[in-house]
């Protein structure tokens, strides 16, 4: 099974990008969300760390929203309490597709919390700061706060790029995206 990471700015496309490879998906965000939805135990560990935020099950988003923006340590705090639980649902996710020819993994933190291995291929999902913003501006419910929050804590475009062994030019058409992963196969079978 080969492992292939994807990496990418915040609204580069980056889930869009992995869903269009056709092979079996990790996606991070997903998983978390169904974590705050579904998961006591996770529940009673991060009102235990927030108190004064994390109040009723399941985990209401808006909640971790004002305990990321209450103070700078929360963050590090959730990601600590989740970054467990994520890890062992891809451990999972790994076993169970562990024939597959290809895995993708949608993991916006892959690199910062080292959940890469050396021998997985990644894919740096490049797009454009116009379409990036106009991207960012169709979710709901975006808060331009939080969203640097996270950017903070994240490694630095160029540093990605430069470890990654392949970039997709995401100019959030079905073509450019399909002619990206055609030419990243081809090469790496």
């Amino acid at each position: 099974m080969i492992r292939i990471g994807i990496l990418g700015n915040i609204g580069s496309g980056k889930s869009y990008v992995a869903k269009k490879f056709g092979y079996p998906v990790f996606n991070a965000d997903y998983e978390v969300s169904k974590l705050y939805k579904k998961d006591k135990k996770i529940f009673k560990k991060l009102k235990k760390e927030l108190p004064r935020h994390i109040s009723s099950f399941p985990i209401d988003k808006n909640e971790i929203t004002k305990a990321i923006l209450s103070n700078k340590t929360n963050l590090k705090k959730i990601i600590k309490v989740v970054h467990a639980e994520i890890r062992k649902k891809m451990n999972l996710f790994l076993k169970k597709n562990k024939n597959k020819k290809f895995v993708i993994l949608d993991i916006p933190l892959l690199l910062e919390n080292k959940i890469n291995n050396k021998d997985d291929i990644l894919v740096f999902v490049e797009s454009k700061k116009e379409d990036i913003q106009r991207q960012l501006k169709k979710r709901v419910n975006l808060n331009y706060k939080l969203l640097n929050r996270f950017k903070k804590i994240q490694f630095l475009s160029s540093y990605k790029k430069k470890k990654s062994q392949f970039i997709i030019k995401n100019h959030f058409t079905k073509k450019s995206v399909k002619v990206g992963i055609k030419s990243i196969l081809d090469k790496i079978l």
